[in-house]
């Protein structure tokens, strides 16, 4: 058989309404198919249907080919492939990996459940395995949690799980989403070996196109359950035939921000440093910033560099381990009582990573943008709806979205509400903590342009923590650079984060 994998004729329905397909799939050995599309397209339906792991009320139609034995989807023959034949390396190490016990002990069982070996032979092979991807220290890394390593350690060491079965067929989600780009050219490249010298067949799901097209030798484009373009990677991407292709790609060029005048500074931040309880060094050392109303500075670095904890230090997250100042309008946040903090808090608004996890899914969405008014006690039941209605309508949804529910939505429209909570309280400074590293090009795109925009129209200074240069440059008119708890670097975006090429 030619092909370690064909899936013909994947459908998945709910209820009776299609969701996805049919589908068709081919992966050679040692090949890498790229399943590139916006939320909503069916990637992860395609990915849980050939895990046989679709949740309940999704049924699962085709039929896999697979070292030459051909079964039904959902069948037991099929499920029996799971963990052994086919592997599934998920998005997030930080959410998949147990975080009360140590990785060895992950990694020990799986291998003596997949492989049958015994205590002393799984603890070898979880040492050759660790070795086999270059972590650091096999021995001892296998007695550590998840917590005490890196995001790349833990990226590696779901990779090590995965391989646990000896597979023919990697599953990787969205394997880099939440890794910066040195580690997730370094994550790929693991894989990249991997699937040269062990014949591996890799499916790799990812909404960045680059990297897609640097790692992947064909190329599946899925637009709301139907594959619209199929091909080589370099054919379609050079040369892509489907308007929603060519769209996708367009979506990667992001513009550069337009010029401005800054108005009045708003936020100086002096000397600020952080060092949590038990932790041997400093998380961060020496920073000093300062940020304009209408302005945008990016703050960007590596996993650890510190970018995130002067963010947590910001809005006094970071307990009593900060020390420096933190001035809003001259007044030091670091200093301020428990009541006129929380007054304070009025004027900052926060945006987060994963819409997923910073929604509650048991809100309407009326619920949660109005939330910051219920909590300074700011209108009523009904001014709060109909503030909450306005919101909406200003990051670009329709207000009848007020009755739903955050699981009723796109990744896309969940970040705008997360967007119109945080200006629930009409703040002076907003912060982004990597408010676009999950989302597909075509989502990031929409997101900067509201930031951009509502920066603008309300003066809004901003707080941009990205990993994303792209998204720095198209939005930030200055950008500072930490490494090393440190900020190395800060001036002009143009002058800090030179310009590069991109796909398409």
């Amino acid at each position: 058989m030619s092909a370690p994998m064909q899936l013909q004729g994947l459908q998945v329905h709910a209820a009776g309404k299609p969701l996805l397909g049919p589908l068709d799939l081919s992966l050679q050995p040692g090949q890498c198919l790229g399943l590139v599309g916006e939320s909503g397209s069916g990637k992860s339906l395609t990915v849980l249907s050939l895990l046989g792991l679709l949740p309940p009320g999704l049924r699962a139609q085709g039929q896999l080919h697979f070292d030459g034995r051909t079964m039904a989807l959902g069948s037991r023959e099929h499920r029996a492939l799971r963990g052994r034949a086919i592997a599934w390396m998920p998005q997030d190490p930080q959410a998949s990996l147990h975080p009360l016990r140590t990785v060895g002990g992950q990694l020990i069982e799986s291998l003596r459940a997949l492989r049958g070996l015994d205590a002393a032979g799984a603890r070898r092979e979880a040492i050759a395995l660790f070795e086999t991807l270059q972590l650091p220290d096999p021995p001892q890394l296998l007695d550590r949690h998840p917590h005490q390593l890196s995001g790349g350690q833990r990226q590696r060491v779901l990779l090590a799980l995965a391989l646990a079965g000896a597979p023919k067929l990697l599953l990787a989600d969205e394997p880099t989403s939440a890794l910066d780009p040195r580690l997730a050219r370094e994550s790929l490249d693991m894989i990249d070996r991997l699937r040269r010298e062990l014949g591996l067949a890799v499916l790799l799901v990812s909404h960045d196109l680059p990297l897609v097209a640097a790692y992947a030798q064909h190329v599946a484009i899925l637009q709301r359950g139907a594959l619209v373009e199929h091909g080589e990677a370099a054919a379609v991407f050079a040369q892509p035939r489907h308007a929603y292709t060519r769209e996708l790609l367009a979506a990667e060029h992001l513009p550069a921000p337009a010029p401005m005048t800054p108005g009045p500074r708003l936020l100086r931040i002096e000397s600020l440093g952080v060092h949590y309880p038990r932790a041997p060094a400093p998380s961060l050392q020496e920073a000093s910033l300062e940020l304009h109303r209408g302005e945008c500075l990016a703050l960007v670095g590596e996993s650890g560099s510190g970018k995130s904890t002067l963010g947590r230090a910001l809005l006094r997250l970071a307990g009593r381990g900060a020390r420096g100042r933190i001035l809003l309008d001259g007044e030091d946040l670091l200093q301020a009582g428990p009541g006129r903090l929380r007054q304070l808090r009025r004027r900052i608004g926060v945006v987060f990573q994963d819409p997923y996890a910073s929604l509650d899914p048991r809100m309407r969405v009326g619920d949660l943008v109005g939330e910051p008014l219920r909590i300074h006690g700011l209108g009523d039941a009904a001014q709060r709806r109909t503030r909450a209605a306005a919101l909406l309508e200003a990051v670009g949804l329709d207000p009848d979205f007020v009755a739903r529910n955050p699981h009723q939505l796109s990744g896309g429209q969940r970040q705008r509400v997360a967007i119109a909570r945080a200006l629930a309280t009409e703040p002076d400074l907003l912060v982004c903590d990597e408010a676009v590293s999950a989302l597909d090009a075509h989502h990031r795109a929409g997101i900067l342009a509201l930031l951009a925009r509502l920066k603008r129209e309300r003066g809004l200074a901003l707080l941009f923590i990205t990993h994303d240069f792209a998204a720095a440059r198209a939005l930030a008119e200055r950008t500072a650079v930490i490494a090393g708890g440190r900020i190395v670097a800060c001036g002009p975006t143009g002058e800090v984060l030179p310009g590069e090429a991109r796909v398409g």
